[in-house]
């Protein structure tokens, strides 16, 4: 059996994430059982979820366990199947963790998934076709549900789940306006993934100049909100929502150190009757496959064109982590294995 470099959560973080949380070991992979396939991964997804995960302490999804292998949807190929509904070579979709292979008990639901790589590149299920792009597609169709004409806000609007959704948004005829870091991020959200206008929040110091540049963005107000920070971003959008707005809260990585993000106005909330819906993806499982058809479409017809930032190697993949906490990544923040 080939051996298989792995990284563990050797200890958990106090305040911000480091390189020395984690630990690089190496080991055999164990033989297969009946039902069981081997998938060597072609690439690790990272997402901010993750950082959540890594403190030990009371949140939607149990904490990482120490000592084990980091958690994290994988890409990669069956190179060994004991199973006949999985054949060596088959392109398979799963949670397989941050290492080089994994065995996967493959009659478990959801465990595993064939993905078709004809016109959507394997690494896309990882991001705008898995779960970011589904993450994306709840936020706005179930809980925004925009009609026609509406303003649509997003933030990390260049990230993995922020340029799915500007692409669903323009499809259901919405101005779509993002929020990102940096010039080149709001130039590409513009140019390439058709946001109607990208503001950068750093260029703005406070609330107040933050919510001023979204009113030239958003003239007529924001409809929808989709969060993926908090924070100020969050307390300069709330100045701008319209009566009846919707907002999804999908993320809150400004506070993923464990430091509390206090809101400025939440009076706001009811002053304005908003509707304000935190949701994880995973607990909605079966709009998946409407989700997962139109993504592929978008990407397969180029009206959404996502990017990656790969880090090469499993080593790499602490830094990689630590780098897309800070915005460091453009688009969707992949690690490439093979």
């Amino acid at each position: 059996m080939p051996k298989n470099q792995q990284i563990l959560l050797d200890n958990r973080p106090q305040g911000e994430a480091t390189v020395s949380n984690f630990k690089l070991v190496s080991g055999d992979t164990p033989p297969l059982k009946d039902g069981q396939v081997l998938v060597r991964h072609h690439f690790l997804s990272l997402d901010p979820y993750m950082r959540g995960r890594m403190n030990d302490s009371k949140s939607y999804a149990a904490s990482q366990p120490l000592g084990e292998v980091m958690i994290g949807g994988t890409v990669g190929e069956v190179a060994e199947s004991k199973n006949p509904k999985y054949a060596v070579g088959d392109k398979v979709v799963g949670m397989g963790g941050w290492q080089e292979y994994s065995v996967v008990d493959a009659e478990q639901p959801g465990a595993l998934r064939k993905v078709d790589t004809t016109h959507v590149p394997l690494s896309h299920y990882l991001g705008a076709v898995g779960m970011p792009g589904v993450t994306a597609w709840y936020g706005l169709v179930k809980i925004i549900d925009p009609k026609p004409g509406n303003t649509v806000v997003v933030s990390a609007a260049t990230g993995a789940v922020g340029s799915a959704f500007g692409a669903l948004a323009k499809a259901r005829g919405c101005r779509a306006v993002g929020i990102a870091g940096g010039p080149e991020k709001c130039k590409y959200a513009v140019e390439e993934l058709g946001f109607d206008a990208c503001i950068d929040y750093r260029e703005h110091k406070d609330m107040y100049s933050l919510a001023k540049a979204l009113k030239e963005a958003c003239p007529d107000g924001i409809d929808g909100y989709f969060e993926n920070v908090g924070g100020m971003i969050l307390d300069a959008v709330l100045l701008r929502m319209n009566a009846f707005g919707r907002i999804a809260v999908c993320g809150m990585i400004a506070g993923y150190d464990g430091q509390p993000l206090p809101l400025a106005n939440p009076a706001l909330i009811l002053v304005n009757r908003l509707k304000v819906e935190g949701f994880i993806v995973s607990e909605h499982m079966e709009v998946w496959p409407e989700a997962l058809k139109e993504l592929g479409m978008l990407v397969a017809t180029g009206k959404l064109r996502p990017r990656e930032t790969v880090a090469q190697g499993i080593a790499s993949a602490p830094e990689a982590f630590l780098g897309l906490l800070k915005g460091k990544n453009f688009g969707k923040q992949l690690v490439k294995l093979v």
